[in-house]
């Protein structure tokens, strides 16, 4: 294979912006392990009080990820992030206001290999969410297991991340100021199997609980769908059926995650690796679903209120995909 190399006439801000999407793809990855390695290591040293304060720490805190989280302006308004925004770029766009007195849930679509565009836009201010949609305050759904990591917990907290439980997402829907929106990448780390370029496959057709949640608080719906999320990476061939795609399948319901394999370019050369391609992201947020809060809602009205939300996502990605060269023929697969 021949390895392609980027020339040395790189403007620094490209640099910078391949920098920004390094460190986060890669501290990411590693976060979780340096985060425990840090707080098991301390403790058989002589700063081991420092674990143990925060041990301390940690359970005087506890509830308070599901209670909403804990974000600091600050890191949400980090340059870091917007160089990564121009990496790709990535942009947000709004087709309808949202009222700040009321709150939202709002459903991502797809999830890509790493929800690259549901956390630029949601858990940070780099496309300008604040700006689109003033008095609204987003919070995006995360796996609980890792905000049972020291440490990582309040990194995760500080971009508005909760986790995504019944009981963190009813806190958010049911804050009676309103001007909330939950996004929910629904679904979820079993739908990145499906990202590769041109794949347009949603597994949305079951996946009914975020209906329900919506019904239960009277929260509108809004749907949104991130063009181009798929393309950042080309993923290993795993049809369903497969054996690749059964082990997966496995490891993921074992360990909560799933793990496509994924390459695309590398740092310093263009051919092979584990960065990005520099391809273009836009999440387009469409017009909320009113819906009409009923406690117990039965079977027959959550399938209702999903359709129409299947029917409006559809025509979302309907009217849209002509302007981000999606062609004519590929249309929304729900399994």
């Amino acid at each position: 294979m021949k390895i392609e190399f980027a020339p040395r006439s790189v403007p620094l801000q490209r640099r910078l912006q391949t920098a920004a999407v390094a460190q986060w793809i890669f501290s990411f990855l590693g976060l979780a392990q340096c985060c425990t390695a840090a707080f098991i290591g301390l403790l058989f040293t002589r700063f081991w009080l420092l674990s143990a304060l925060y041990a301390v720490w940690w359970l005087v805190d506890r509830e308070k990820p599901s209670k909403g989280g804990r974000r600091i302006q600050f890191l949400r308004n980090c340059v870091v992030w917007r160089y990564m925004r121009d990496y790709f770029p990535i942009t947000l766009v709004k087709t309808a206001e949202l009222d700040p007195r009321q709150n939202y849930l709002l459903g991502f679509h797809p999830h890509g290999v790493l929800a690259a565009g549901a956390f630029l836009n949601f858990c940070t201010e780099a496309s300008g969410f604040s700006e689109l949609f003033p008095g609204i305050t987003p919070h995006l759904l995360m796996l609980t297991l890792w905000f049972r990591i020291p440490f990582l917990r309040d990194y995760l907290m500080s971009g508005g991340l909760i986790p995504s439980d019944r009981e963190s997402a009813s806190y958010v829907l049911q804050r009676a100021e309103g001007g909330n929106l939950l996004a929910v990448i629904v679904g979820g780390a079993q739908e990145a199997l499906d990202a590769r370029p041109g794949s347009f496959t949603l597994l949305l057709r079951n996946r009914k609980g975020f209906v329900r949640l919506a019904i239960q608080n009277g929260t509108p719906l809004v749907p949104a769908f991130s063009f181009g999320e798929n393309d950042l990476f080309d993923q290993v061939k795993n049809p369903r059926g497969s054996c690749l795609r059964r082990i997966q399948h496995f490891l993921q319901q074992f360990m909560g995650v799933s793990l496509p394999l994924f390459h695309a370019r590398g740092i310093f050369q263009y051919s092979v690796g584990l960065m990005p391609y520099r391809r273009p992201i836009c999440t387009v947020v469409g017009k909320p679903i009113p819906v009409q809060k009923k406690y117990k809602p039965s079977d027959e009205e959550v399938d209702q209120v999903h359709k129409k939300y299947l029917d409006e996502l559809s025509e979302l990605f309907e009217k849209h995909k002509a302007k981000y060269n999606v062609p004519e023929d590929c249309h929304l697969e729900f399994v």
